[in-house]
């Protein structure tokens, strides 16, 4: 099977340095981008689920190969030739861990030396519901008989910054995070951490907590949307059960309510809040703060069509 999509450029079987697993989507293109100003193109694989969507990547010359987390056969030619990767940890909650398995397995049949895995910031005590996936890859690694590096990414900026439609539209936000703060960095800080850890030595069997410098409450969230919005919005906090009630009188799913309301639990016990410099000192300066993420909004006003 050729695994390299007819559009990407190079020699087939040509020994690549650095492959993306996830190249397609947010982080994944990030990290590409920042790996094509370090590093030439044909020595960079895109692997991903559908070619078609990482075709950007193969007009800039980097080799885009089809590797889907859960077709096992998909996975050995993608990773063939590849001597770092970097493993973005897939979407789809409650299969997360069989698929990464896969990716690790399939990384060492290929001859992958060293893998770099996005988890979740301090996996291992996180009561997070999202942190049980992570520990657990985070364990395949450490017996996986290949040298790693663990990223413990914390929350995105953007968590809050791309679904401000639903505050804007109703005057506020909701939920029920107390006064926990949330240490969060834009994807383009992780990025940029990602790419120094794949680009350097010496990172083999570390883990970094990555963390951004400027940490919020909800009730910070509303005040910096308000200020940016121009009109005020703000936070109500809520106990657990009457959060649960409104997130499902609005129609969610029940698995989404169990995510959103132990989330914001989460927060509220200090789960996503840190003072670990290791993001600072990855990327050599200050993470971005939410109001710097604002600022490159558009404005509600000025947003053509949208509804609010």
């Amino acid at each position: 099977m050729n695994n390299e999509t007819n559009f990407a450029p190079g020699r087939s079987g040509a020994s690549t340095r650095i492959g993306v697993a996830g190249a397609s989507g947010k982080l994944g293109s990030l990290v590409l981008d920042g790996l094509l100003k370090v590093t030439p193109p044909d020595q960079l694989a895109a692997i991903v689920r559908s070619p078609e969507k990482a075709a950007r990547f193969a007009s800039r010359g980097v080799q885009v190969r089809r590797g889907d987390y859960s077709d096992w056969e998909t996975l050995i030619p993608a990773l063939a030739g590849i001597q770092r990767l970097l493993l973005i940890s897939a979407t789809d909650l409650g299969r997360r861990v069989e698929q990464h398995q896969s990716v690790i397995q399939a990384a060492r049949a290929a001859g992958v030396e060293h893998i770099v895995y996005t988890s979740v910031l301090r996996a291992d005590t996180s009561t997070l519901p999202i942190a049980d996936e992570h520990r657990e890859t985070e364990d395949l690694l450490r017996t996986s008989g290949l040298t790693y590096t663990i990223l413990r990414n914390g929350w995105y900026i953007e968590n809050y910054t791309e679904r401000l439609e639903m505050p804007l539209a109703h005057g506020g936000f909701i939920g029920a995070a107390q006064t926990g703060k949330i240490a969060a960095a834009t994807r383009e800080d992780y990025a940029e951490a990602a790419v120094a850890v794949l680009m350097s030595g010496g990172h083999e069997g570390k883990t970094y907590e990555l963390a951004g410098d400027y940490g919020f409450t909800m009730k910070d969230l509303a005040d910096a949307v308000s200020g940016w919005a121009g009109t005020t919005l703000p936070y109500t906090d809520l106990p657990p059960a009457e959060y649960r009630k409104i997130l499902g009188s609005a129609g969610l799913p029940d698995a989404i309510v169990d995510l959103l309301v132990a989330t914001d639990i989460a927060i509220a016990r200090g789960d996503l809040n840190s003072d670990n410099r290791d993001l600072h000192n990855l990327i050599g300066r200050n993470t971005q703060t939410l109001r710097d993420v604002l600022t490159n909004l558009v404005k509600p006003e000025a947003r053509s069509g949208a509804a609010l």
